[in-house]
């Protein structure tokens, strides 16, 4: 991981979809998008990243269970941020709210937060060193 660049900051790096019926959701976009699951143990059951055709990942789909039990139904894009404390707190001084975390996500941190229009995504920090 150490040789691979950081995303840029402000860059969306990831979306995924939490929801109470994950197979059926992970079974419904393999036919309509031409994806394949692969199965991330998430201890006692699994979530999914959904894999494109030239096996890259392209999204997840996660049950809303355990550590996403708050996360809403719908799909959840992640924007790299340079400071994630810095950004949760302006997000609260400019009238927004967290709705889950800050919590670790791979080699970094995330949080999701509720937007002042009620519009809902996460920010994502990756690992020390991050860049933009």
């Amino acid at each position: 991981m150490a040789d691979e660049p950081r995303p840029s900051t402000g860059r969306i790096v990831w979306c995924d979809l939490t929801v109470p019926d994950a197979p059926r959701l992970r079974d419904f976009y393999a036919k309509i998008a031409g994806w394949s699951p692969e199965g991330l143990d998430m201890g006692g059951y699994e979530d999914y990243s959904m894999l494109g055709p030239d096996g890259s990942g392209v999204a997840g789909v996660c049950h809303a269970r355990g550590v996403n039990a708050a996360i809403p139904p719908q799909w959840l894009i992640y924007v790299e941020v340079p400071d994630l404390e810095e950004s949760v707190a302006n997000c609260i001084a400019l009238g927004g709210s967290v709705v889950d975390g800050p919590r670790p996500a791979g080699d970094g941190e995330f949080c999701v937060i509720r937007d002042p229009a009620g519009a809902v995504c996460a920010l994502i920090q990756s690992g020390a060193g991050s860049s933009g």
